[in-house]
């Protein structure tokens, strides 16, 4: 969770209800809008993180729970491969801090899908503890938020295994991720999970009956999988079939919507404004990483790629680095662009290097400093994990066990 579209919108299906941990609840009838996108069917979820909405006939695609209305599901994780940057945190997880105030929101750490390529097995506990703690670091509440290890809630991978048994090869053949990380790896040394981690991220998207999907460029095309897979399912398996077996009827899974994130989260590298900020580039030089110490940070931003335009501004195309810039700027002092624009138009790239590091060492300060905190009490962090996937796997375990039931599995 640690890779998370819209095309066009044609058709229409009806949502299922609610499940909580308490059951079944019931909810009106919702609208949901299918994606036509040139015959390609449609989440962590994978990229360095993936970041993964169903509306109501009468309410807003986006609107605040009121205290006697039940909140819109969301879920969402990123990866534990390489270090948290600035751009997993800008383009995710400081958005989940808003969403969990609207949202019932479950946030976890996609350590099945970080064995998808060549990975450092001795790395891979630590590496998903030390993204945990940056989770709540960052501002994640844990009475407010399930904050859990996906492989610690084990209806990931059995949903999964479910859900591929109706997904065509084909769909998956032609997920443009797969092809492009295959053919970098070579096909010798591509396993099969490459392939199907698509699926993988299905499940851990219908399993929750996530209403919205926080999803970015690269994740559009996983959505769409994961709409169509919802809608293969209803349809062979849900309504009058599933319900002569004893169940419910109506539609097994609830088909997700994308949630857009905010305009200019996007982080680009430091070194190409045309590439984003990954894990995977080779040259460390290319991100902020969340823990950089204050040195590493200005020297980063010093040797960072500039132009030699005179002074700065947004949205020039030729500009691309000029305008990542900026934008990093601008959401970690919650300036406007106005502001911003106003106040750097006439500055020199030494001039703004200077403000840029000392805007990104202090808010990355409080951030550094509660992570020190939270790692130094182990227990603290097993507790909230272990809770997290207990609340979470209440959740799961009645959908998976409706998805049995309507598949013709005999009862456990």
């Amino acid at each position: 969770m640690g890779r998370s579209l819209v095309s066009q919108f044609l058709n229409l299906s009806n949502a299922c209800p609610r499940f909580t941990s308490r059951g079944i609840t019931s909810k009106p009838q919702r609208t949901f809008l299918k994606i036509r996108h040139n015959h390609l069917p449609v989440i962590g979820g994978v990229s360095s993180h993936r970041c993964y909405c169903s509306v109501p006939d009468t309410e807003p695609a986006v609107s605040e729970a009121s205290s006697t209305s039940i909140k819109k599901r969301i879920v969402s994780g990123v990866q534990p491969t390489g270090s948290i940057h600035l751009g997993n945190y800008l383009g995710a997880i400081k958005n989940w801090v808003s969403l969990q105030d609207k949202y019932e929101t479950l946030f976890f750490i996609v350590d099945l899908h970080a064995i998808t390529l060549p990975y450092d097995v001795q790395q891979l506990s630590k590496a998903t503890r030390d993204t945990a703690a940056l989770y709540l670091a960052c501002g994640i509440d844990t009475s407010k938020a399930s904050v859990f290890v996906q492989s610690h809630v084990r209806a990931h991978v059995e949903l999964m295994w479910l859900l591929s048994s109706a997904t065509p090869i084909g769909w998956l053949n032609r997920m443009i991720q797969f092809k492009e990380k295959s053919r970098k790896a070579g096909d010798e040394n591509v396993g099969v999970a490459l392939l199907t981690y698509p699926v993988l991220m299905a499940s851990d998207i219908l399993l929750y009956q996530s209403d919205l999907v926080p999803v970015g460029e690269d994740q559009k095309q996983h959505l769409e999988l994961t709409r169509e897979l919802a809608e293969r399912i209803n349809h062979l398996y849900g309504g009058r079939k599933w319900k002569k077996l004893g169940g419910r009827g109506s539609s097994i899974f609830k088909v997700p919507e994308p949630l857009i994130p905010p305009a200019g989260a996007r982080v680009m590298s430091l070194t190409d404004g045309l590439s984003k900020m990954s894990k995977s580039a080779t040259s460390d030089q290319s991100r902020i990483n969340l823990l950089d110490s204050k040195d590493a940070i200005a020297n980063k931003i010093k040797r960072c790629k500039t132009d030699s335009f005179p002074g700065l501004e947004f949205d020039n195309a030729d500009r691309p680095e000029c305008n990542n810039l900026l934008s990093v700027y601008q959401i970690i002092t919650n300036k406007t662009k106005e502001e911003v624009s106003h106040e750097c138009r006439d500055m020199n790239w030494g001039t703004f290097k200077t403000v840029l590091t000392d805007a990104l060492i202090d808010h990355l300060h409080p951030i550094q400093t509660r992570y020190e905190e939270i790692t130094s009490d182990p227990g603290y962090l097993d507790q909230v994990l272990a809770e997290g996937a207990s609340k979470a796997a209440d959740i799961a375990d009645v959908t998976l066990g409706n998805v049995y039931q309507a598949m013709g599995f005999l009862r456990r």
